[in-house]
């Protein structure tokens, strides 16, 4: 009855309701070509890297152009953005689950002013803030995960590397010249973030140290039980320890053969630091997707076990990273994807074609029977 007295009418509750609460209904922001073609697309073409044109039933067109983005963007780098959206696509544009920003224009005389404008805009340094490519059978953007600067366990940073990485595969960006399209992406730690279980090319911030404990102030800074709770594996238990003073504190023990150096346990407890300068550094994985194309979605295999942190570059990490795309480019099959490639050719030639030294903690030796049994996709099983 308060809902009455204060004016609520249960047979027009929609009545004078307050509905700019939280986000706003996503088909506000549609350009007009999509809103009045929803439903009722036809077939979409790539004309060129970055550029694809969608055409509808009713004879509209709607023309693509999709940029690289950073995944961490400031105030000024975003309102430039809505700069030439307004310049060009009368205010509308709309990012990509990578990253990408996409422009779309219903005209194709548009195209050639919007990427001329593009890739005028270039850096300080010189290089381009907003390089127009990312489409078919190419690198399109990293996604990555916060690194250094967001989060509090990575074993690496994200921008820097995905930075890096993309200096070095940027004509792949801008170029289709590969047998199908290669996803890279970047999670800072055995968490992910970041898709790197299911990426062609993955790197992978990993720590090989367990956290650190700081006896005299672990109590005073935790709640212990919470530490402990937090371990997925069990590796931490409750512990008297006696300082250096002579005074005996309520701690934790850490068992290290049980230890995943996940840095769950520092998330509730900040006197567990995980990180260390020469324990921390990159895995380099390979062959994962999630497309259901010629074959099933798989994960990721380690294909490099450890590669050091080497900020501001990464000269190794990147160094591998090329190779593997080198030589996917010469070897594989129209439509392959990495691991469909290496699968193929026998992940120990892959290793030979990559020039990446195999050692026996790669191998993989799971062989529960679920692994084959279980319906995992949406693939038929005859």
């Amino acid at each position: 009855m308060a809902f009455v007295s204060s004016g609520y009418n249960p047979k027009e509750p929609m009545k004078d309701r307050i509905t700019d609460i939280g986000p706003k209904h996503f088909e506000e922001f549609y350009p007009p070509v999509i809103k009045n073609n929803k439903g009722k697309w036809l077939y979409h073409e790539i004309l060129e890297p970055g550029v694809l044109v969608h055409v509808s039933e009713t004879g509209d067109e709607v023309y693509t152009v999709r940029v690289g983005g950073c995944r961490l963007m400031s105030i000024e780098h975003i309102r430039e953005i809505c700069e030439i959206a307004d310049k060009h696509c009368n205010g509308y544009l709309r990012f990509t689950t990578r990253n990408n920003i996409e422009f779309m224009v219903d005209s194709k005389s548009k195209v050639k002013p919007l990427v001329d404008d593009l890739m005028s805009r270039k850096q300080p340094g010189g290089c381009y803030k907003f390089p127009v490519g990312g489409t078919g059978a190419g690198i399109t953007n990293i996604v990555h995960t916060q690194g250094w600067l967001h989060c509090h366990t990575p074993a690496t940073d994200a921008s820097g590397p995905v930075k890096a990485t993309m200096d070095v595969l940027f004509d792949d960006f801008r170029t289709m010249r590969l047998p199908a399209h290669v996803r890279v992406s970047l999670a800072c730690c055995l968490n992910m973030c970041g898709a790197v279980h299911c990426s062609d090319i993955a790197i992978l911030g990993y720590h090989r140290k367990p956290p650190l404990l700081d006896h005299e102030y672990l109590d005073k800074m935790c709640e212990v039980p919470l530490a402990i709770a937090a371990c997925p594996t069990a590796a931490i238990k409750p512990s008297k320890v006696t300082l250096p003073s002579g005074v005996e504190v309520k701690s934790v023990a850490v068992n290290q053969e049980r230890c995943m150096f996940c840095g769950n346990c520092y998330t509730m407890c900040p006197s567990m630091p995980l990180a260390d300068t020469e324990g921390d550094g990159i895995v380099i994985m390979a062959g994962g997707k999630v497309s259901n194309r010629l074959s099933a979605p798989k994960f990721s295999k380690v294909v490099v076990a450890f590669l050091p942190n080497e900020a501001p570059r990464w000269p190794q990490t990147t160094a591998v990273i090329k190779k593997i795309v080198e030589a996917y480019a010469k070897g594989a099959n129209k439509y392959e994807r990495v691991g469909e490639w290496a699968e193929r050719i026998g992940w120990e030639r892959f290793f030979e074609k990559c020039e990446i030294e195999f050692t026996h903690h790669l191998i993989d030796d799971f062989r529960d029977p679920a692994y084959f049994t279980w319906r995992q996709t949406t693939q038929f099983k005859f």
